[in-house]
This record gives structure tokens, sequence and C-alpha cells, in this order.
């Protein structure tokens, strides 16, 4: 499961160290893609990816295509070096606004990573301890 939320920075050249916990999890080689209806990058490991894709396939044919257009164009393999540092593709950064700090985080079967000053953003507007409570009993957790 991937859990927990890192601050890391975005070399010069896309070059992001990604957290060795969340690597180790990911396997040694892993998706980065576009994230749907939010502006970050989801990372898959390949085995997440696989069941992605093959939810994606079952779709409806004009729904599938619609929808891989979007998930499977603007994804791209990342591998990490030795130093555990994977490059960014510079349409990924453009995207979700990453420039130089961001923050990576877990989000059980998958990663996401923000923009850092967008993510603060939007958690500082976040519910308050009230209206999470309700949300989780209305949840039935």
């Amino acid at each position: 499961m991937l859990i927990g939320g890192f601050r890391c920075v975005i070399d010069v050249k896309g070059r992001l160290n990604f957290p060795a916990k969340l690597r180790g999890d990911l396997g040694g080689t892993f998706i980065i893609t576009k994230a749907l209806g939010e502006r970050c990058i989801d990372v898959y490991s390949l085995e997440e990816w696989k069941k992605k894709s093959e939810k994606i396939s079952a779709l409806p044919m004009k729904k599938a295509r619609e929808l891989g257009r979007v998930f499977f164009a603007n994804a791209t393999e990342a591998e990490p070096d030795k130093q555990g540092r994977i490059v960014i593709p510079q349409e990924l950064r453009e995207y979700a606004h990453l420039d130089k700090e961001v923050r990576v985080v877990g989000v059980s079967d998958h990663c996401e990573i923000w923009d850092l000053a967008a993510w603060q953003s939007l958690y500082q507007e976040e519910d308050s301890p009230e209206e999470i409570s309700a949300l989780l009993e209305e949840l039935d957790l």
C-alpha cells in the first residue's frame, strides 16, 4: 500500500528524487501520467497500470477510446537512476504546474505528484474536523 507524504524538489533538468519508501513499493519501473480531473501527476506500478488498462479496455468501445486517448497518450515509463531520480517530461510538468518544490503523496494504489503551493492551498481550505467527521459517519467509516 502506498502511503505517506514527502516534500521533494525537481531540479533544472526535470528530475525528481522519488521518495525511497514509495519507490520500493512501486517497483523498478513505473508509469507516470496526467491525473484525470486534477492538476497533478499520477504514478502507477506496472501491476496497477495493467489493472487500469484492463478496466479501460472493458468499457464500451467509444468510452474506452475516449478515455484511452487521454490516459495512455500522456503516459510514460519512469525508471529511477542510481540516485533514485526520475525524469518528469516537460509536458507533464507544465500540466501539473510543477516548478521546483513538490509534494509526493501515496494514495493507496498509486502516488500523486503535486506542486507544493497547490497542495498547500488545497489543504488550507480543508474541511473542518466536524465536516470530516460527518463525512466519515456518512460513509460508515
